[in-house]
């Protein structure tokens, strides 16, 4: 079991991707791992033959230890799969002839009336293709994610539901054959109508569920909220936006510089960034920012911002862009999402105003960020009161009242909006 991050220590064997017997290839998939809301698929470090596989699926295993062993035959002095070439002399065509037939008899032809594979196709990927009737033409024709255009898990699976689509629209339950349906059963008291479509949760979602209903259970959430004028932050953004996005290759958003400002709050208000033992309080020394990034397959996933308070705004965009741009591309890394102490939701993103957002355990506090709007406000100057348009921005704080009370959270979000309405429209960057 490989170590895929710092803090992890174990990991759960979600799905094995061959069985005992089958031939792999180096960097062929051999399972699924997971670890908290990061699956990730584990290549084998080398081409031979699975002889044992000593975990089930859901187990969950220490780091370091021996999963499976694999038979390379450099032993008994067996020559390699690939020790010589298809058509020369010498060359053992038998693995080919072998995925060959295999695939043929998945589209349920003999072999003589179908065509040769000619690319390697893992066990997983021809067990979906038998399953889906899908010839090995299809496969041929099919793109591959992998290396050297190899077809992937995610790859065979994708061609299967774009298959299921007729001129753009989804297939309907009375086009599938008979034999494709199944008879679904809900909880006593659920009314499913027809024409109802039912979808199972996938992992991250009944992860995510699991994990909300948990944070209700165990803190007693409460939630403030202010309004502030972040005009000062507007102005100075878009004044430096483009010399920012020449010089770092990057576009400025607003959010690096709130996280500054959550930083600079968390450092005069440390209970903010805290966690709770029974009844001890644990005040965390590293100020580890998660950012809630919404996924395009609509679950949520929170990687994390290290040492934030070592990072000035650039540093913090840098970051903000690597592993939002990773999340959305399923590349995160176990690290990435592990042990954050405070954690930001910007629904602002999707222009909504005000939101009271779960606490992520074993956090205390989460902050949600609205979107900025341009609004009328009564300013005070030397000549008196005066109207003008501002740009002003919801902020709520959802806390923990087992151990932070109202004044507290109140002190310290009025502190985050402090440091952005004095925010210096001269700074550089």
């Amino acid at each position: 079991m490989p170590k895929l991050g710092e803090s992890i220590t174990q990991a759960t064997i979600i799905k094995w991707l061959v069985k005992e017997g089958d031939h792999v290839e180096e960097d062929d998939n051999l399972l699924d791992i997971a670890t908290d809301k990061v699956d990730s698929e584990i290549p084998s470090p080398v081409a031979g033959t699975v002889k044992k596989i000593l975990f089930k699926e859901n187990d969950v295993v220490p780091v370091g230890t021996v999963i499976a062993i694999i038979d390379t035959g450099a032993a008994g002095g067996e020559p390699e799969a690939e020790s010589a070439t298809p058509g020369k002399p010498g060359a053992d065509t038998t693995g080919e002839k072998v995925q060959q037939d295999t695939l043929q008899a998945a589209a349920g032809r003999k072999p003589s009336e179908e065509v040769a594979a000619s690319r390697f196709y893992s066990p997983l990927v021809k067990q979906i293709a038998q399953k889906e009737n899908i010839s090995v033409t299809e496969l041929e024709s099919s793109k591959g994610s992998g290396r050297n255009g190899r077809v992937q898990k995610k790859d065979i699976l994708r061609y299967i539901e774009e298959r299921k689509t007729v001129s753009g629209k989804a297939v309907s339950a009375s086009e599938v054959p008979p034999q494709k349906q199944e008879i679904i059963t809900v909880k006593p008291g659920m009314q499913v109508e027809t024409g109802d479509e039912i979808i199972e949760m996938d992992r991250v979602r009944r992860l995510t569920a699991e994990h909300m209903i948990r944070s209700v259970q165990t803190s007693a959430h409460v939630t403030n909220m202010l309004e502030a004028d972040v005009t000062p932050v507007v102005v100075w953004r878009n004044r430096v936006m483009d010399e920012f996005a020449k010089k770092e290759g990057l576009k400025l958003t607003y959010l690096p510089v709130f996280l500054e400002a959550v930083v600079k709050a968390i450092k005069e208000f440390p209970v903010i960034n805290s966690s709770v033992d029974g009844d001890r309080i644990i005040l965390k020394k590293r100020i580890n920012l998660g950012i809630a990034v919404a996924l395009p397959d609509t679950n949520l996933i929170v990687p994390v911002i290290k040492n934030a308070d070592n990072l000035n705004i650039s540093g913090l965009a840098k970051e903000i862009a690597r592993l939002a741009s990773a999340a959305r591309s399923n590349k995160l890394r176990p690290e990435d999402i592990s042990d954050g102490t405070f954690t930001v939701t910007n629904f602002g993103t999707f222009r909504n105003t005000i939101g009271t957002p779960i606490i992520n355990q074993p956090q205390v506090a989460i902050l949600g960020i609205g979107t900025i709007e341009k609004k009328p406000a009564v300013l005070e100057t030397p000549e008196g009161d005066v109207i003008a348009i501002r740009h002003k921005m919801f902020l709520s704080l959802t806390y923990d009242h087992r151990i932070i009370n109202g004044a507290y959270a109140g002190a310290w979000l009025r502190k985050v909006a402090d440091y952005l309405e004095n925010f210096d429209q001269n700074r550089t960057i």
